[in-house]
């Protein structure tokens, strides 16, 4: 049975009995979060957002906890890194780029040598969302916290700034 809180807020919503347990579940698993108020505010709203590309509910719900864990545990905001995954893949996590970046963080193959891990899987969605957090992490401190730099170093394109005019742009849909 969901705590009280929780059951008041899903009928609120209107939320289906399969998507109430589903977010019953994720809360209770969602452990970089303060408490299960913050696991249950932040997963059913990002949860609307990402609706529009990634309609199995579960799925959907996996991805923000671990999008929130990966995020926290590397020191940046996870509605940052979900602006990312929107500019970068549109959330297919099984993306390839034509330069060989992969995954839903768009990671490029050589990153797997600098961290020192060459058999990791890019596409794996937990090894994509750790590195790409690390990575942008790495380049906000290069940049000072300049994020626009960052996120230009991030994608390839220092010096350019449409890029990250994008995320940016993105991020305004994700705060």
């Amino acid at each position: 049975m969901a705590p009280s809180w929780l059951s008041a807020q899903l009928s609120r919503e209107e939320i289906d009995d399969e998507l109430r347990e589903l977010l019953k579940s994720h809360i209770e698993q969602a452990d970089s979060f303060t408490d299960q108020y913050d696991a249950q505010a932040w997963l059913m709203l990002m949860d609307g957002r990402l609706k529009k590309y990634i309609t199995n509910p579960d799925q959907r719900l996996r991805l923000l906890r671990t999008v929130h864990r990966e995020a926290m545990a590397a020191g940046v905001k996870p509605e940052l890194v979900l602006a990312v995954i929107e500019t970068e893949s549109h959330f297919n996590r099984f993306a390839l780029s034509p330069v060989g970046a992969q995954g839903i963080m768009q990671v490029m193959p050589f990153w797997k040598n600098e961290i020192g891990r060459p058999e990791d899987n890019l596409i794996d969605l937990d090894t994509n969302l750790r590195y790409g957090c690390i990575i942008l992490k790495h380049y906000i401190d290069i940049a000072d916290g300049r994020l626009a730099e960052a996120l230009a170093r991030y994608n390839g394109s220092y010096g350019s700034y449409r890029y990250s005019a994008k995320v940016m742009d993105a991020w305004d849909n994700w705060r």
